[in-house]
């Protein structure tokens, strides 16, 4: 058996102010480490005992991993990194809603066209799903990453559950814990559950 715990990190300025951000470096916010630190005593998360413990290096994955479990060591994956909004960075649905290029993203198919100066949603999945794979191999996993993917993680162990990557954000300081079994020499997985609680989010708010 194998287990893994996605969480997503805290709010940040861009989430409060409802602004697309991906490859944007931003810290938490006030509001979203005092929400964090009201989770773990309220909630609860799982004991980072036996997790090897993993962040996407983006300061505010490294602020939420501290709030949560401490000064932990940890490595750090890239590849577990948002989506890259290009030119939408740090801005608005209602900003950009006049916008050419934007409706033509927001209206299309934006699993395979990329972000002017950023990229598809198919290209952070694959860049995700790689690492996942990689991280999971090794043992247990606890990754703090961001909503993306989450989303895009859950929605290709599930399928099942009919649910598109948006249908599967988490709220910040929210994530699934996962177990997966041995299966033909590889991993399948088996149940999930939220940890501590999952909401879902509107995929107009942006991403984070």
């Amino acid at each position: 058996m194998r287990r893994v715990c996605l969480i997503r990190h805290g709010a940040t300025r861009a989430n409060e102010a409802r602004l697309y951000c991906g490859s944007s470096d931003l810290p938490l916010s006030d509001r979203g480490l005092a929400e964090l630190l009201h989770l773990r005593e309220a909630a609860g998360y799982p004991e980072r005992a036996g997790y090897s413990v993993y962040t996407s290096g983006m300061v505010r994955t490294e602020q939420t991993l501290e709030a949560l479990f401490g000064p932990v060591a940890h490595q750090v994956e890239p590849d577990l990194r948002e989506l890259d909004f290009g030119v939408f960075e740090l801005h608005s649905y209602e900003e950009l809603a006049e916008r050419a290029d934007y409706q033509t993203w927001i209206s299309g198919d934006n699993e395979n066209q990329r972000c002017p100066g950023g990229e598809s949603g198919r290209e952070m999945t694959a860049r995700v799903w790689r690492a996942f794979w990689r991280l999971v191999g090794a043992g247990d996993a606890l990754i703090v990453t961001h909503g993306g993917p989450i989303a895009a993680i859950m929605a290709g162990l599930f399928p099942g559950e009919g649910k598109n990557r948006f249908q599967w954000q988490s709220a910040p300081g929210h994530g699934y814990q996962i177990e997966l079994e041995a299966d033909g020499g590889g991993l399948a997985p088996r149940t999930y559950r939220p940890i501590p609680e999952s909401r879902p989010l509107d995929h107009k708010k942006g991403s984070d």
